[in-house]
């Protein structure tokens, strides 16, 4: 990944509704989420949640897939793999082995 489309995946994270819904994404894996459960399970108005969205699918973080009048939405695994990797790449003066293990649920032990 090079540093302008990290900046705008990081820009993408940077609000609060879109990493809620980024995170969920990311839970639900690969059976993805409904639109309309997504506004639902977050409490966002529908037309907040689409701005939301295109942010996030311009960095290439979620994409989406149309299922009859519905739209799908789901984590872009593969853009947050290269986020990340662009993230580590220089830990520890090239020694990534060093940067591990990740306490993935963090200090507040939410996972």
């Amino acid at each position: 990944m090079e540093k302008n489309h990290a900046i705008e995946a990081l820009s993408a994270l940077a609000h609060d509704t879109r990493i809620d819904v980024f995170r969920l994404l990311v839970r639900s894996g690969t059976e993805g989420r409904i639109a309309g459960d997504l506004a639902e399970t977050l409490g966002v108005k529908a037309n907040t949640l689409s701005n939301n969205l295109t942010i996030l699918q311009q960095a290439g973080l979620i994409r989406s897939q149309r299922e009859g009048r519905a739209i799908r939405y789901f984590a872009e695994f593969s853009g947050m793999r290269g986020l990340l990797g662009f993230l580590m790449r220089d830990c520890c003066d090239g020694r990534p082995e060093l940067c591990g293990p990740f306490d993935l649920c963090g200090d507040d032990n939410e996972c």
